[in-house]
């Protein structure tokens, strides 16, 4: 019998699964999303695709792991034969996602920094894109390496390695502190927020329902996006922390704890925000539409720009920006650690080194292989390489998955084994969502993308830099996953 390394405690297991879903996009997407597509009428599509879509999915990687007992490449393949490369094409995927985003947890370190002054007062778009990230006229043009952002860059490689290095243990004590953190800064900076001249406003924009958007069928596929998206599904994470639990393990019941406590925080992240940024459209004279966003404007421009403007002068406006970007750190750093974890629990499937080793080198690899992203035109291919990452690589994992459990191994039997031990019985709905409902808002979703970057080049980039870190990059990962999938069992055999 394998000696596997075990979480402490179900609680651990949970803490950790929830700090893998909840990260940046918790705080700098959903809320956008919720603007954007009707209000709180957006809500309603957004939890049918949480129970249709995130749950079963979830439920899905959760049992493959405690089933299996193995890292998502191999748990995959003793499902199915051949099915491995789904896993490894996920890790792969994990790998591209991480080497960008600790790109993003160095902007927020440098931000932290710059936190101390509120160096960004009065000019923060400029600040942002000409100081910190000193971004260069074109992708062409990669200018050289910013050696702050690198600096900031082997500093999330650092504290990723020192988290997992030694496995479960540290990484279930990281997580008690890690995941109610950011909640508790969260909540500290939405009683400012509420508190501030012009919130009402801005919550009222945030959540004034639009019903009519119900027609619409692109608000639907984009709430499945969210949801998606926003549970680090199709990554191998799920698959790969789920296997560190005994095979009598609760599914059902860890599945809607983590799925409900994500999209709770998410939807707690949206009154904070918008409550800031009702004050500063009135500071500014404008209309919240004007002020909003999403992704990193929001983060590293917008909301700055809110934070300077905070009544009480400088020491107030620091206090307030590095709760905020602490806060950041937390979110990022358990999903970027996670997403390495998967990693090496995949590789220790087949390579006889020690943990410490293999973290070593994938560490070393992540650090290396995100220089691209510390030069000076490494904006716009972070932008290309996110874009294809998610909406062509983890979602395509997630179809796959949905189609090897609903079509391929038997859907009933499946559903059996997460009942056997949970303390929620799923019933038909769950065969019904994973083998109709899933696969054809997947396949909806992926086509009408496809289409999109068929039409005009994403983001006005040169199609040669579209091709080579989109396109030609998901197919790569592909090959590779296929490759590696084949050496593995060739290894596993001799």
């Amino acid at each position: 019998m394998e000696d596997r390394d075990r979480w402490s405690s179900r609680a651990a297991f949970v803490m950790a699964s929830i700090g893998s879903a909840v990260g940046l996009g918790n705080v700098w997407r959903f809320p956008y999303m919720v603007y954007d597509n009707g209000g709180g009428a957006f809500l309603i599509p957004y939890f049918i695709a949480l129970m249709t879509t995130g749950i079963p999915l979830l439920m899905i990687e959760f049992n493959i792991g405690i089933k299996m007992q193995k890292g998502p490449a191999f748990a995959l393949d003793k499902i199915r034969r051949g099915a491995g490369f789904i896993g490894w094409f996920a890790l792969l995927v994990s790998f591209v996602i991480v080497s960008y985003y600790s790109v993003v947890i160095s902007w927020v370190w440098n931000y932290i920094y710059y936190s101390f002054t509120v160096a960004w007062t009065g000019h923060a778009k400029e600040f942002f894109f000409g100081h910190v990230l000193d971004v260069s006229g074109s992708i062409a043009n990669t200018g050289g390496i910013v050696w702050p952002v690198f600096a900031g860059l082997l500093l999330t490689w650092v504290l990723i390695y020192f988290i997992i290095f030694k496995g479960l243990g540290v990484i279930g004590k990281v997580v008690s502190w890690t995941v109610p953190l950011p909640f508790i800064l969260l909540f500290v900076l939405l009683i400012r927020g509420i508190t501030l001249k012009g919130a009402v406003t801005g919550l009222n924009f945030y959540l004034d329902p639009d019903f009519s958007v119900l027609l619409n069928p692109r608000v639907w596929l984009a709430a499945y996006g969210q949801i998606f998206f926003s549970l680090s599904l199709g990554f191998g994470v799920m698959i790969a922390y789920a296997s560190y639990m005994a095979r009598h393990s609760d599914i059902s019941g860890n599945a809607f704890v983590t799925a409900l406590t994500n999209s709770g925080i998410s939807f707690f992240a949206g009154f904070v925000v918008f409550s800031t940024l009702g004050y500063l459209a009135q500071a500014l004279g404008q209309p919240v539409s004007e002020v909003a966003g999403s992704g990193v404007g929001l983060a590293f421009v917008i909301f700055p720009t809110a934070i300077s403007r905070l009544p009480g002068g400088t020491v107030i406006h620091a206090i307030f920006a590095l709760i905020f970007f602490v806060t950041l750190i937390n979110l990022a750093i358990n999903s970027a650690f996670s997403l390495v974890e998967a990693i090496v629990t995949g590789l220790k499937d087949i390579v006889s080194a020690k943990r410490e080793t293999i973290t070593f080198y994938v560490c070393l690899a992540g650090l290396t292989a995100g220089l691209i992203f510390c030069t000076r035109s490494g904006l716009y291919w972070l932008d290309i390489v996110d874009h294809w990452a998610n909406n062509f690589g983890a979602i395509i994992v997630g179809l796959m998955e949905a189609v090897l459990i609903g079509w391929i191994y038997n859907p009933e039997e499946f559903r059996a084994d997460i009942n056997k031990y949970s303390d929620i019985h799923v019933g038909r709905w769950w065969t019904v969502c994973i083998k109709w409902i899933t696969p054809i808002i997947i396949i909806t979703s992926v086509n009408l993308s496809f289409y999109s970057e068929l039409k005009s080049s994403y983001g006005g980039y040169p199609q040669w830099a579209v091709m080579t870190g989109g396109w030609l990059l998901i197919e790569i990962l592909f090959i590779l996953g296929i490759i590696i999938n084949l050496r593995a069992r060739n290894r596993r055999k001799a």
